[in-house]
């Protein structure tokens, strides 16, 4: 597993590319969306541009994760973003997330760079598992998974305190076998 190649994944819909300093921009505007922070963020996180700045320029030097911008391909405009993390080398698995901004939702830009970044994972890295964590009530986000192949697994009950209620936490994964049977068409 080599997380420090930063490839260019292109599909129908996105192109996948490595983080580049001036993406901060359009990151800030992506971050600051209400149905971002609602999902993604914990209360009280402190985002300056200059912070985002100095996060997208690091983001291809950092070896032990994959960060990628979410292009729409027919316009080169940024909406959003897909990660692979916490990487445990023996168990050959990671961790998940993506976030997309408003001008990407509702087109099948989600799915389709969900579906490029885990294929990514199985097919060049050599995972075995793959996992994420959202939030139960984040509705668009578990179809994505769903259909990419994402199974749950559990539920951590009341486990966030957002916006005056508590909330559950969906665990998900998919594994390398699922993924060879259905290439993230599962649904």
């Amino acid at each position: 597993m080599n997380f420090s190649e930063k490839p260019v994944l292109t599909g129908e819909k996105t192109v996948l590319r490595p983080f580049t300093e001036a993406d901060a921009d359009p990151m800030w505007e992506i971050v600051r969306d209400p149905e971002v922070v609602r999902f993604t963020f914990e209360p009280g996180t402190d985002l300056t541009p200059e912070r985002l700045r100095s996060w997208y320029g690091t983001r291809a030097e950092q070896p032990d994760r994959l960060d990628l911008a979410v292009t729409d391909r027919a316009t080169g405009e940024l909406v959003g973003e897909v990660v692979l993390y916490e990487v445990d080398p023996h168990a050959r698995s990671c961790t998940f997330r993506t976030l997309i901004g408003p001008r990407g939702r509702g087109r099948g830009l989600g799915t389709e760079a969900t579906r490029l970044i885990v294929g990514h994972g199985f097919e060049r890295l050599g995972l075995h598992r793959i996992q994420l964590e959202a939030y139960s009530h984040n509705l668009r986000a578990l179809r994505v998974y769903e259909k990419a192949g994402f199974v749950v697994e559990g539920v951590r009950r009341e486990a966030h305190f957002r916006e005056g209620v508590w909330v559950d936490e969906v665990l998900m994964a998919i594994l390398d076998h699922e993924w060879a049977a259905h290439r993230g068409t599962a649904r």
